[in-house]
């Protein structure tokens, strides 16, 4: 399946709250997750990420609203809503004194039946044929993880929930995780859930995200096109406070900041140069602003809920 494919929702959430005495760590939060897509939960310790993936998995149950893995409720319908989901969540436990292969097998038993040629397939897909036999004991924290998500892929799931999955992991475990879960969603059709505080690796590898604070979700879209649309432009002149001031007056700018303006919907880069070299302006600078994931994650939690839902 292409990543640039979208369908209907593969997760869904509907006004659900979650708290746990006086906390309120889930608040009211709606959200799509779009079939085919790598899909991004951000925000601090406390945001409410792990407790979402938590409700997902039956594992938390909600005061109040409805998820549907799939078109299917998770607490009315939990069998069907979890058939074809793997996931890592929190610290994946294992046996150490037995082999990666045996703790497979003894998964198997506890959840379903599987193949014993799945157990080696995952095993190549997450590249642990060759360690497969040993000790999980003499696993590196990386090796670790890649068989906590060979785990999650025994049943040959459809959606894919990880939560922080490069926890703990040095930059090279870092790199071969990342690696995998694009093959996973390339390679495999597999639509990915992704719990992560590490921007950096959200930015390279989600199309849509959520971000959430104290348990509000202030934003759910795809923030690619947000930025895109929001037409921020980097600017600098001999006479900033002037420049900017000028341009908001003359209807080109909806709003400066330090060092970069947002153009009004109808005008381009060309209709500000213009402006500023009739006016009297030196121009020193004047090019498209790309934000980062991390500028974006900031002003959006700056702003709060009026940062929009999509």
């Amino acid at each position: 399946m292409s990543s640039q494919h979208y369908e209907p929702s593969m997760v869904s959430l509907k006004s659900v709250t979650k708290r746990f005495g006086h906390r309120l760590a889930v608040d009211d939060v709606s959200l799509e997750v779009p079939k085919g897509t790598i899909f991004g939960l951000l925000g601090h310790n406390g945001a409410g990420k792990s407790s979402i993936i938590g409700m997902l998995l039956g594992q938390v149950f909600p005061d109040e609203g409805t998820l549907l893995i799939n078109g299917h409720d998770v607490f009315a319908h939990r069998r069907r809503a979890l058939a074809r989901v793997g996931a890592i969540f929190e610290t994946p436990a294992f046996y150490n004194h037995l082999s990666g292969e045996k703790n497979l097998r003894l998964f198997c038993e506890y959840t379903g039946r599987v193949h014993p040629k799945r157990i080696a397939e995952v095993a190549e897909i997450v590249g642990l044929s060759q360690r497969i036999g040993d000790p999980v004991e003499v696993y590196s924290h990386g090796m670790r993880q890649r068989l906590a998500l060979a785990q999650a892929l025994l049943p040959d799931p459809s959606l894919l929930i990880l939560d922080e999955p490069t926890e703990g992991l040095d930059p090279e475990g870092i790199i071969e995780m990342r690696g995998l879960i694009r093959k996973l969603h390339s390679g495999w059709g597999i639509t990915i859930l992704a719990s992560s505080h590490l921007l950096s690796e959200m930015e390279q590898l989600c199309s849509h995200l959520a971000i959430l604070r104290e348990g509000e979700l202030l934003y759910s879209g795809e923030w690619r096109k947000e930025i895109s649309a929001q037409k921020r432009i980097r600017l600098r002149t001999g006479r900033q406070s002037d420049a900017e001031t000028g341009l908001q007056k003359a209807g080109l700018v909806s709003s400066a900041g330090p060092g970069a303006i947002r153009l009004t919907s109808d005008r381009k880069i060309s209709d500000v140069a213009e402006w500023l070299v009739m006016a009297g302006f030196r121009i020193e600078e004047l090019a498209q602003d790309n934000m980062s994931l991390e500028d974006f994650y900031l002003e959006t939690t700056r702003k709060g809920r009026s940062a929009g839902v999509q």
